[in-house]
């Protein structure tokens, strides 16, 4: 295998020939190593077999990339790309099990900032139990994009017989997250360096697959589950409430935060309630398995803080409400626009 020699990426490396291939295999294919991305064809080939194996329904989902900065602490934008599509398989219920990536690559970019995102997805890959099996490699002109866009699309399997959806859930079930909100938005402002503001603040960014399957077993009535990514949890809230045509009403004292959060929002103005999360899940189950679910969560390591913070109710259909620290009520409306662009 060539190693590349130069120390960044130039429009030869997009340009179909040596220069690429010497790229992809040093950069890419060197950390992905896997049997089924070995051939290197134009397509991955993956046997019913292995897949049926697993239950009898597949799970497609991709998901594009474009954070700022590229590192932050706690991830990366190679961390975001696998854990993200992963996480949006297994919150569907999905067994992960493949992923193929494209990488946007603007010239001028460092060699090694491509070889540490390539690192990163590979080791976020291996704790998900996932292979990276097939790719694309685009490099465009300075300033036609920002560093370095990433898109991964992964596959699935949904085991038998697990019907999950939003429109499922019903009045009195239960709403818990796993862990502390936040975070995931709050590291990467902070990493932008346009405050002045310290704060020890890292993203939540982890593969769920572990503790999804933990909660399942747990709480086998679990109606849906979602990823808590851009929008935040009010978001997802909002579409639990619109798609089943319930009321939701979370309590803002059960509500994790980290102090940190909360003084960083008070702040500048932010409701950490829309704040971006990479490593947390929105989940409604009936109200006679919620200890369960909530023991199974606290029981695994990215759900050591997990908490019930709310309940599904008969009203007002599509309105999410939330009973704040003082004793009053609000309503959490859906998030209109993007409160941090480029969050993940």
């Amino acid at each position: 295998m060539s190693r590349i020699t130069v120390p960044t990426v130039t429009l030869a490396h997009g340009g179909g020939g040596k220069a690429m291939k010497d790229l992809i295999d040093d950069v890419f294919v060197a950390a992905f190593d896997n049997a089924l991305l070995a051939p290197l064809d134009d397509q991955a080939r993956i046997a019913l077999s292995a897949l049926a194996s697993h239950g009898d329904r597949l799970a497609f989902a991709t998901d594009a990339f474009v954070v700022d900065p590229v590192f932050f602490p706690g991830g990366d934008i190679g961390t975001l790309a696998v854990c993200g599509t992963v996480n949006d398989l297994a919150v569907g219920g999905a067994v992960p099990l493949h992923l193929a990536c494209a990488v946007i690559i603007e010239e001028g970019v460092a060699i090694e900032t491509l070889r540490r995102v390539a690192d990163s997805m590979a080791a976020s890959a291996r704790a998900a139990g996932v292979t990276i099996i097939a790719g694309d490699t685009k490099v465009v002109p300075k300033g036609a994009c920002d560093k370095l866009f990433v898109t991964t699309t992964g596959i699935g399997v949904i085991r038998s017989g697990l019907e999950l959806g939003a429109q499922l859930a019903r009045p009195g079930d239960v709403v818990l997250v796993n862990g502390m909100l936040g975070d995931h938005g709050a590291a990467v402002l902070m990493a932008r360096g346009d405050l002045a503001l310290d704060a020890p603040i890292a993203s939540d960014c982890a593969p769920l697959h572990g503790l999804i399957a933990g909660l399942l077993a747990a709480a086998p009535g679990t109606r849906f589950m979602r990823d808590a990514t851009r929008g935040g949890v009010a978001t997802v809230l909002n579409e639990i409430a619109l798609a089943a045509r319930v009321g939701v009403e979370i309590d803002e004292a059960r509500t994790p935060l980290r102090e940190t959060v909360r003084s960083m929002c008070e702040i500048l103005g932010l409701d950490p309630l829309y704040l971006a999360n990479e490593g947390k899940l929105v989940a409604v189950v009936p109200a006679p398995q919620a200890d369960g679910a909530l023991a199974a969560l606290r029981g695994h390591a990215l759900g050591a803080d997990a908490a019930i913070i709310g309940r599904i109710t008969d009203g007002p259909p599509g309105r999410v409400t939330m009973r704040t620290i003082v004793g009053g009520r609000r309503v959490v409306d859906m998030l209109v626009g993007e409160q941090l662009p480029r969050i993940c």
